[in-house]
C-alpha cells in the first residue's frame, strides 16, 4: 500500500506545482496618466533603451533627478533634496511593481571602513525616508559602494561635493532597469 501512496502524492505534488503559460504578446509594461486622477498605471509602449518608463527618463522630469547630495561626514537628507525623494516615494506608491536600489556613496576621504559605513547610512537614509512617504519596505534596497564609483574623478571639493551622494536606481516589474 505505501509503495502506491507515495508515487500518486508526488505525481499530485507535481500536476499541483504546474504553471500557467505566461502570454509574452501583450508588450512590456510602460506608464500612462489617468486624466481625471492623475494616478500613474503601468500599460504597453514609450520605453527607453533601459526598459523604464520614459518619465522616469526624460530630462524634464523631476523623477530623472536620482542622485540625493550630502554634507561633509553627514548622512540627513537636506531640505532642498525632500521634495525629489517625495517624488520618488510618490511614484512607487502608484508603482507598486517597480522596485529601487540606493546605492550610498562618499567622497575618496576617510579610511575604506569609514566610507562603507557612511555610505550605508546615506542609502538607508534616503531608503526610511521612502518608506515613510509610502514606498513598501520591499521595494527599497540599500547597499553602500563607499568611495568606489565616484561621479567625478577629480581632487578637490567640487569633486568631493559630487561624489558625496546617494543615487536611486529602478528596475521595472519585468526585470528591466538600471540593476
Amino acid at each position: 500500500m505505501k509503495k502506491l501512496l507515495i508515487p500518486a502524492l508526488l505525481s499530485a505534488l507535481i500536476v499541483g506545482c504546474s504553471s500557467t503559460p505566461v502570454d509574452e504578446t501583450s508588450g512590456a509594461p510602460v506608464e500612462s496618466r489617468n486624466g481625471s486622477s492623475g494616478v500613474a498605471s503601468v500599460t504597453a509602449g514609450g520605453l527607453d533603451s533601459r526598459g523604464l518608463p520614459r518619465e522616469l527618463t526624460d530630462p524634464k522630469s523631476q523623477l530623472s533627478q536620482r542622485s540625493i547630495y550630502f554634507d561633509l561626514d553627514k548622512y540627513d537628507v537636506k531640505p532642498e533634496y525632500q521634495d525629489l525623494v517625495a517624488a520618488h516615494a510618490k511614484y512607487l506608491v502608484t508603482n507598486r511593481g517597480f522596485k529601487v536600489l540606493i546605492q550610498g556613496n562618499t567622497d575618496e576621504r576617510g579610511s575604506r571602513e569609514y566610507n562603507l559605513s557612511l555610505g550605508q547610512k546615506r542609502a538607508d537614509a534616503v531608503k526610511r525616508s521612502l518608506v515613510m512617504l509610502g514606498a513598501k519596505e520591499e521595494q527599497v534596497e540599500s547597499v553602500s559602494l563607499g568611495e568606489e564609483k565616484p561621479k567625478n574623478p577629480g581632487h578637490d571639493e567640487s569633486a568631493w561635493a559630487e561624489n558625496r551622494r546617494a543615487d536611486i536606481l529602478y528596475r521595472a516589474p519585468d526585470g528591466r532597469g538600471e540593476f
